[in-house]
């Protein structure tokens, strides 16, 4: 049952932040330029070297990253940042693309003292960690991407929406009711997840605010097959796939392979 007034998933963010503490991270508000800061998961001790990771699109950077960061942690000094519009992370510019994600994310790095840094991306972060190692090469030696493409073009998006039954990336990613997020669940999640209905509209109204901003990034994201690039990239980098994945099947990571 409900607890009548009570968002459940609002009040278990200081426990998240307890458990992350205890994980060898702690929460910090970077100010980058006027108007725009990031929020990170910083390293309490910073002695080893540096990791970060990006979230997809559907949580901020500590839900997403929650049952990794302890692990990581014994072999990385840890560093979990939320993109703009995600968690804390609030900017007055305009800019929406993956680009100005990529930018931010390498002031913020800057700011900390990150010189040189391994990067894990995941989904839209994977996307975000692609256009940092083309960029900035001396920031990034080595890259993960898990469940992305390089780029997302407009005849990947479609072949993607069509597979799974969705009309746009905006149905799928920033669901407004229960049945949406069940939804959005039964493809991102390999294992089904059981929560009480009244749970999931927790949810909803904590992990999918600023939703004109991130309908915005969402328009921002989907680049002309004519338009679009592949970058020569110096960096190492390890394709993380899952055999299942709904969204961008094995095939897909096989072609951006070759």
């Amino acid at each position: 049952m409900p607890i009548c007034g009570i968002n459940l998933v609002e009040i278990q963010k200081p426990l998240l932040t307890r458990v992350l503490k205890w994980g060898g991270v702690e929460s910090k508000l970077i100010e980058i330029e006027e108007g725009t800061a990031i929020h990170c998961w910083v390293p309490t001790k910073i002695t080893k070297p540096p990791l970060v990771l990006i979230h997809g699109f559907a949580a901020e950077g500590g839900v997403t990253w929650q049952f990794q960061i302890g692990s990581l942690s014994k072999h990385y000094s840890v560093y979990v940042p939320d993109m703009l519009f995600f968690g804390k992370s609030t900017t007055v510019r305009k800019e929406r693309s993956e680009n100005f994600q990529a930018e931010c994310l390498m002031k913020m790095l800057r700011k900390l003292g990150v010189e040189s840094c391994a990067m894990v991306g995941f989904s839209y972060g994977g996307m975000v960690a692609f256009k940092m190692a083309e960029f900035y090469p001396e920031l990034v030696n080595c890259l993960v991407i898990s469940g992305s493409v390089i780029a997302m073009t407009d005849s990947i998006s479609q072949t993607s929406l069509n597979r799974l039954g969705f009309s746009s990336s905006a149905e799928l990613l920033l669901p407004t009711s229960v049945r949406g997020l069940k939804a959005l669940f039964s493809v991102a999640c390999y294992k089904k997840i059981w929560f009480p209905e009244f749970l999931y509209n927790d949810f909803l109204e904590v992990m999918f605010n600023n939703r004109e901003e991130r309908g915005e990034l969402l328009a921002a994201l989907v680049e002309s097959n004519k338009e679009a690039q592949v970058p020569s990239l110096s960096q190492k980098i390890l394709l993380l796939w899952g055999n299942n994945d709904e969204v961008f099947s094995v095939e897909v990571a096989q072609r951006m392979r070759e």
